[in-house]
């Protein structure tokens, strides 16, 4: 039977679960909506993760009762460190969401078709990303495990490896394209900005991956 100090932990695991598994649904509705080139879709998906800053407030909150109602052990303390540290990632990955979104819905607006063939030619990274998110949900539902969670932390370094590669060509063919643009020129470099700035979402899980390393077996957080 658990104490209720184990339950109090394992209830901040469990909301910061939810969390990550809001925001990696969001991801997975964005791609279909950025496939479509439904921009008004991609509203429905911002507003979807409008709440995030409350939810990890009250587990910030929650997390701060937990150390003053109990004593934790130096290993359940670097737990609930971590957890600050890993709603905190999450605040920044929802504003890079609500900003990516933004902006994609701005370049769809453009109507161009160059512009929609680069967005969908960049998509290979949304989806680097939402196999990173699946891999860190799997990292909190297999936390007990040491050697899952170090090969699953591996696995997402991997998919933010293969990001930086995609974007390099991609980069290579917008800036091919910008020489004939008739007058997009700026829109094309905005739109190599923009994806740019998408990869900061799947950078952050790699961050996420190592403070549950640290939560887990230790090291540096």
């Amino acid at each position: 039977m658990l104490t209720q100090y184990q339950e109090a932990r394992h209830e901040v695991r469990d909301q910061v679960l939810e969390v990550i598994q809001t925001l990696a649904q969001a991801n997975e509705n964005a791609l279909k909506a950025l496939e479509s080139s439904d921009a008004q879709e991609l509203e429905e998906v911002r507003k979807s993760i409008k709440h995030i800053g409350q939810v990890t407030e009250k587990i910030d909150n929650e997390i701060v009762l937990v150390f003053a109602r109990y004593t934790p052990e130096a290993k359940d303390l670097r737990e609930m460190v971590s957890y600050l540290k890993i709603t905190s990632a999450f605040n920044r990955i929802k504003t890079n969401i609500n900003n990516y979104l933004k902006n994609m819905q701005s370049m769809l607006a453009e109507d161009d078709a160059n512009i929609v063939q680069f967005i969908k030619d960049s998509l290979s990274i949304n989806r680097c990303t939402i196999n990173a998110f699946n891999k860190t949900i799997e990292m909190f539902e297999t936390f007990d495990d040491n050697d899952k969670i170090k090969q699953l932390a591996i696995e997402i370094d991997v998919e933010y490896a293969k990001t930086d590669d995609i974007y390099a060509l991609l980069e290579k063919s917008v800036i091919q394209k910008m020489g004939e643009a008739d007058g997009l020129a700026e829109e094309y470099f905005n739109l190599l900005k923009y994806i740019r700035k998408n990869l900061k979402i799947v950078d952050r899980l790699d961050s996420i991956a190592q403070r549950i390393i640290f939560a887990r077996i230790g090291g540096k957080l």
